[in-house]
């Protein structure tokens, strides 16, 4: 483990984490462990909020909080760590994260990392941390991920939300499956639904994140790989476990082949336009997106119209222009990362 950080000072006995330490599936080694470890958490939003505040308030030693954007108002219902004065203030959601964990645990290291978690910067930050937390809200980040940690040896928690449904997998290199065992492709650009576009429940996000970090808890702790790919509906109240199976022929953990992250697919470039005040887009797995369902999808958040050739859609001051290449034209910013995060948003991956 990477980090070394001590209980602290004010609290010599260790009865801050009493309740945890008699548990007999961790202890006080298993408490040490926590202590001992860094967790990287890619994306502050709903997911990776709760992730963090649960593994902070676990004593998890060191956490590296990565996020490319800001706080907004639309994301309180949803966002547990974060308040009207942040979303006021437009704080970066990493630094907002942060500042409220170590309000809430002093004695250990919260390194907020202001970006946008791409091919050129994914191996490094992977390479910081003992195990990462998926709490990102696009399909191109996950694909990075499990590239860079498959890459590593380290092991990831995937964790997706929709509406009330929500899926979670372990993925623990050369124990089981990775991300592409299960799902080699991403969807296609526009075809899926995001969180904006279809809706979620603020207590669905809470227990797919709640199954997230106890799997991270597990692992770092040393217990016994499960293998299990887990459905929830929590409309419904039910949870589904299947044993996810490891693919041999599966491009990353089986031939080794890193494509997301060497940049052969899915990574997105982001080109400032001199003089229009405007970020271009451009995906490296050009399909064209389904327009149908994309403005379907769209017309109950904002302004949204197809002319048979290009969609456009405005909404918060800016306007997304999609084109057959599945190139998006984000005008109103020069933002690349807000540009990105638009397009994540609002288009998906």
């Amino acid at each position: 483990m990477t980090a070394n950080i001590p209980t602290p000072d004010n609290d010599p006995s260790g009865a801050r984490y009493s309740r945890q330490t008699v548990l007999a599936r961790i202890g006080r080694e298993g408490q040490d462990k926590l202590a001992a470890s860094t967790v990287l958490v890619v994306g502050c939003g709903s997911l990776g909020g709760a992730q963090a505040e649960f593994l902070a308030r676990a004593g998890v030693g060191r956490l590296l909080l990565a996020d490319r954007d800001v706080v907004e108002l639309c994301n309180l219902p949803t966002q547990i760590l974060y308040d009207e004065q942040d979303a006021e203030q437009r704080l970066p959601k990493a630094e907002a994260a942060a500042r409220r964990l170590r309000a809430v645990n002093s004695g250990i290291r919260i390194e907020p990392v202001i970006a946008d978690v791409t091919a050129t910067n994914a191996a490094e930050l992977v390479g910081r941390a003992d195990l990462v937390l998926d709490g990102t809200d696009n399909f191109e980040t996950r694909y990075l991920i499990n590239d860079a940690a498959v890459q590593a040896g380290k092991p990831w928690i995937y964790g997706g939300v929709l509406g009330t449904d929500g899926m979670v997998l372990a993925v623990h290199p050369g124990l089981g499956p990775c991300l592409r065992c299960l799902f080699e492709e991403p969807p296609d650009m526009g075809s899926a639904p995001t969180c904006s576009t279809f809706g979620v429940l603020n207590t669905a996000v809470a227990w797919v994140a709640a199954l997230q970090a106890t799997k991270a808890v597990k692992i770092i702790t040393g217990a016994e790989h499960d293998g299990f790919f887990h459905t929830l509906d929590i409309w419904n109240g039910t949870v589904d476990a299947a044993i996810a199976e490891r693919r041999v022929d599966c491009p990353c953990c089986g031939q080794r082949r890193f494509d997301f992250l060497d940049s052969k697919r899915g990574s997105s470039a982001a080109a400032v336009l001199c003089g229009r005040n405007a970020v271009q887009v451009t995906p490296e797995r050009r399909l064209a997106p389904d327009f149908p369902r994309l403005q379907k999808n769209l017309a109950p958040l904002g302004a949204v119209k197809f002319n048979g050739i290009v969609l456009e859609f405005i909404a918060a001051g800016r306007r997304l222009t999609v084109f057959p290449d599945g190139r998006v034209l984000v005008s109103g910013t020069t933002d690349a990362a807000e540009a990105r995060s638009l397009v994540a948003k609002y288009i998906g991956s």
